[in-house]
């Protein structure tokens, strides 16, 4: 059995800490084939989004994606991000948090 991962269980755990802190908890992404966001919103080939809940919609922070569903300009998309595209998770108002490796 391969070992799991503990990336998504940190990203959950900074996401909660920003909530209890009322901290705004942005992801940084690295973007590729397999990443759903909006593609007018990525800068050299990185996004980050607000993934507070007064900002998304049915978020799901799971093992393999995080889902959700936000609002670019007014208008509601659907994002979906593999945990091993995220590049960091960390609070607007200070910038703590954790950033991961770059992986392949």
């Amino acid at each position: 059995m391969a070992e799991k991962s503990t990336k998504p269980y940190l990203i959950r755990a900074i996401h909660e800490w920003c909530s209890d802190s009322n901290l705004t908890p942005y992801l940084s992404v690295k973007v590729d084939a397999d990443t759903r966001v909006p593609m007018e919103y990525v800068k050299n080939g990185e996004i980050v989004l607000n993934l507070g809940y007064d900002a998304t919609h049915k978020l799901t922070i799971g093992n393999d994606r995080i889902q959700f569903a936000a609002r670019f300009n007014g208008v509601s998309r659907e994002c979906s991000i593999p945990i091993e595209a995220v590049l960091g998770i960390f609070a607007r108002e200070n910038g703590q948090g954790l950033f991961f490796p770059s992986e392949p």
